[in-house]
């Protein structure tokens, strides 16, 4: 068995930023252990630890040394390794030098395709202690930091100043140089409590020395675990509940490693503010986590965390409370001030700000998605007037002082002041739920206007962007238009919505005033929209061929298309389904290789079994109709499913490509009569066996 020991690397460094503590965490762990895979070291398990002044991998029962094994080299063709007077070729003589080899060293290696020269070497594995330094190294080397900084006379770059590293191997420190720093056993615990340094004993003693001695929890998900439970263990004094949201409960046990709660209160009038104002207000500029009543409206408390352990808690508290008070004045002055003015009348306020330098203005925006949104209303056969205005106040909040200072609050203050406006209760709705869904899984609009002004909203924006020729390429999507391309789909298709996608593209594209090629914007942005929707159908359990048998017939209104794809994927279930899907192709292929078009009647047959299938496809070609009619696909495909004996016995007795072209061309257009009532559905043809 080979000999394994832990491993444990930890970084020491200034507080690191907050917000990316665990991505860089994450990152680490990933590096350190691709980078032993590499090298071929085993280990059975690994651990990542991250606190605001550490970064740390433990990696269990790692092996102490690379395995040995054969490096096999290929070299040329044995053909080419010889000479006409059969002595080696200066091809064969290089590659054996290349080798540090001599050419009787070198053996051949027979495939299929061929015969070659090959050198076979035994390579003895490394230790793993002289593998470490440099794997750490490079690890390190390749985290994702934005901006590094240099620190004293240093050259050495990182996100923050580091201060320690330690790099035991077993009981035994790795002796190297890591950012600078000399690498020992020595870590220091938490800043306030154990500011001197501690001994690690081991790799496995790791966290509890932290905890035990140093004052500080490691484990980044025990500190999230410790902060959730104390936080609603606070909440519980006041009878209340922590309102917890995972971003933030991740931002606090960044900032802390010793995390202890404490509860504060405000003035109860604040609570006349709209919740998410206060919210934003707690959990934005003071990391503070909300307060609620079982029913969910806010209570005056807000609960905090500091990093040490005081004995004088109430000061904390005393403190964070004279904090948070100007806070919410400040957001009490910006909500009485905005609705001094209506936001009808802030529209015309709205030309002064630039959407984008070739689209106009935010006003000129505005103006486009109405009309856009009264086209779908009308689509929809709904009243447009509640759509062309909840599209023409949609940003007119991004106006007012509270968005200015809260941005995550467009849409939502858009609401609040549409109500205190006394504007239609589904126009205040839908000015929030315009950015709906607002997170990958998230709702999307529920209000009808909602949905219109939605779909509407995005729309412009995909086709707008795509004129003005900034299509996303790679990562990089500064206007988020595979989300916008995506949050139209999931309002059209998951609230059953009848609307030609491609449809709303053209009239979108037909608003624009620059100069721009039309026709290839709107190929592009189509070909964006259906690339977005095999991203959703994918991700919804359907697999590709399925996904190809509908994309054949491209259907435009993503709804029916997504009721194709149930169709055909409940069809593939039936044990037809394979037989008939084979038939589809051959029909197929032959239509295609025929040099003749198919007439549009089927003439005179002879045979029995062409006969008796010409009867069933007239028979199915009429119940189907009805069943299309109704978008019944799945039921449409259970009747043409009932051919596969007709289909079969033609096969297997009839020659469709005779002789006789007066009998080819009617076969052929009873091979075309089948095809036909296929695709109405999907291009079965496409499914995979």
């Amino acid at each position: 068995m080979t000999a394994s020991q832990h491993l444990l690397f930890e970084l020491g460094s200034e507080e690191l930023p907050p917000k990316t503590l665990l991505t860089l965490s994450k990152a680490l762990h990933s590096h350190v252990i691709n980078g032993l895979a590499d090298a071929d070291l085993t280990f059975t398990g690994s651990k990542a630890y991250a606190s605001p002044r550490r970064l740390a991998v433990l990696i269990e029962n790692l092996s102490t040394r690379q395995p040995d094994k054969t490096v096999e080299r290929r070299g040329p063709a044995v053909q080419a390794a010889y000479a006409p007077d059969g002595s080696p070729s200066k091809a064969a003589l290089g590659f054996a030098a290349s080798c540090g080899a001599t050419f009787d060293q070198l053996q051949r290696l027979t495939t299929d395709k061929g015969e070659w020269l090959v050198y076979s070497q035994s390579v003895q594995g490394q230790a793993t202690e002289h593998l470490l330094p440099d794997i750490i190294r490079q690890s390190i080397a390749n985290l994702p930091i934005a901006k590094r900084m240099r620190w004293g006379s240093s050259t050495t770059e990182f996100v923050r100043p580091v201060h320690w590293a330690v790099l035991l191997f077993g009981n035994e420190v790795i002796e190297t140089d890591i950012l600078g720093l000399q690498t020992g056993r020595t870590t220091q615990g938490h800043r306030f409590h154990a500011p001197g340094t501690l001994l690690i004993e081991t790799p496995e003693s790791y966290p509890d020395t932290l905890y035990q001695q140093g004052k500080v929890i490691a484990d980044f998900e025990q500190r999230k675990t410790i902060i959730r439970m104390a936080a609603d263990k606070a909440a519980a004094t006041v009878n209340g509940i922590a309102h917890i949201e995972d971003e933030l409960l991740e931002e606090i046990a960044a900032l802390n490693e010793w995390p202890v709660p404490v509860i504060g209160h405000f003035d109860s009038r604040f609570l006349a503010l709209p919740a998410e104002v206060l919210i934003t207000t707690m959990q934005t500029n003071q990391k503070y986590f909300p307060v609620k009543k079982a029913t969910g409206e806010l209570l005056a408390y807000f609960i905090t965390f500091s990093n040490i352990e005081s004995s004088r808690p109430e000061s904390i508290q005393l403190g964070n409370e004279r904090v948070i008070t100007p806070r919410l004045t400040d957001a009490e002055f910006f909500w009485n001030q905005d609705r001094k003015k209506s936001l009808a009348d802030r529209v015309d306020s709205m030309s002064s700000i630039v959407f984008q330098e070739k689209l106009g203005t935010v006003a000129d925006k505005s103006e486009r998605v109405a009309r856009l949104a009264e086209f779908i209303a009308k689509r929809l056969q709904v009243n447009p007037d509640l759509a062309k205005r909840a599209a023409l106040l949609a940003k007119t909040d991004l106006m007012t002082e509270m968005v200015g200072e809260f941005g995550n609050l467009q849409g939502i203050m858009g609401r609040y002041y549409a109500l205190a406006d006394n504007e239609p209760g589904e126009v205040a709705v839908a000015l929030e739920e315009q950015y709906f869904p607002k997170q990958s899984g998230g709702s999307t609009a529920a209000s009808q206007t909602g949905q219109i002004l939605a779909i509407a909203e995005k729309i412009d924006t995909l086709t707008g962007i795509f004129s003005a020729g900034l299509i996303p390429t790679g990562d990089k999507d500064p206007y988020a238009l595979r989300r916008a391309a995506l949050g139209a789909l999931r309002t059209i298709i998951e609230n059953s919505l009848v609307l030609n996608v491609i449809e709303l593209i053209d009239f979108s594209i037909s608003l624009y005033t620059h100069a721009f090629d039309a026709d290839a914007t709107v190929k592009a942005v189509t070909d964006f929209v259906y690339e977005r929707l095999k991203g959703y159908c994918l991700d919804h359990g359907f697999s590709a061929d399925e996904f190809d048998a509908v994309m054949a017939l491209r259907p435009q209104e993503p709804f029916d298309f997504t009721v194709r794809l149930q169709a055909v994927k409940a069809f593939r279930q039936l044990p037809e389904a394979e037989s008939l899907a084979s038939a589809n192709k051959r029909i197929m292929n032959i239509l295609k290789k025929s040099d003749t078009e198919p007439a549009d009647s089927v003439g005179a047959l002879v045979e029995p079994q062409e006969l008796k299938l010409l009867q069933a496809a007239q028979l199915s070609e009429a119940d189907i109709q009805p069943l299309l009619a109704q978008r019944n696909y799945q039921a449409t495909l259970n009747r043409l499913a009932q051919l596969k004996n007709d289909v079969d016995g033609f096969f297997d007795h009839v020659m469709v490509m005779t002789d006789d072209p007066a009998l080819r061309a009617n076969r052929l257009a009873l091979l075309r009569l089948l095809s036909r009532q296929f695709l109405t559905c999907a291009d079965i043809s496409r499914l995979q066996s």
